[in-house]
């Protein structure tokens, strides 16, 4: 008897216990971990990393693969880039890079409009992506002035892979819209995203 319901339900239901996974949600990162972080960029080694992953970057411009690789993204309305997770990596500097990205283009006025998680399951693979976005701050038009967007809107995102990282994405989309100024220059943002104090 009992199978007979199990092979209704598995009919009606198409028998959820097969289908893949899929979960998003909001969560916050704690003030404490936050100073952390603020602190963090301040050391030798997190200027280290920014400065391996700027370099990988300039040199993945001209052609040249260095580790950690980085991949790039260019189009007219969207530009950013990828960053592997290979050493000199670890699974708690990778994530502290990622907190990092964030505080700093919140420095240059941009104001965090989301932080979620989202969990899918991918042939047979869990993967988990955490994706801060931040948008330039609202203003109200002026008459006969444009909207500064600084540069764009910034998607910052890091992907897990059963549990493993495997890359960072920085994405700018600006906005073609003509109540807008220009997007400053993505190249002017990547040398304040990646300014360091040391060497």
């Amino acid at each position: 008897m009992n199978n007979f319901f199990d092979d209704l339900f598995g009919k009606i239901f198409k028998n959820p216990a097969k289908s893949p996974v899929k979960h998003k949600e909001n969560y916050a990162v704690k003030e404490a971990d936050l100073e952390e972080i603020d602190r963090w960029i301040e050391t030798e080694e997190a200027a280290g990393l920014f400065d391996k992953v700027y370099r990988s970057y300039h040199l993945k411009r001209t052609g040249i693969n260095e580790s950690p690789q980085v991949h790039l993204f260019q189009s007219p309305y969207a530009n950013g880039f990828a960053v592997t997770f290979e050493p000199p990596f670890t699974a708690e500097t990778f994530s502290k890079l990622f907190l990092a990205f964030s505080r700093r283009i919140l420095a240059l006025g941009y104001k965090q409009v989301s932080l979620d998680r989202k969990m899918e399951e991918i042939n047979n693979q869990v993967r988990v992506t955490e994706k801060f976005y931040l948008k330039p701050p609202l203003q109200a038009p002026v008459e006969n002035e444009l909207i500064s967007q600084l540069f764009g809107n910034v998607s910052i995102e890091k992907i897990s892979v059963d549990n493993k990282p495997s890359y960072l994405k920085l994405l700018v989309t600006v906005y073609s819209d003509r109540l807008y100024q220009n997007a400053k220059p993505f190249d002017q943002m990547m040398d304040r995203l990646f300014e360091t104090q040391h060497g």
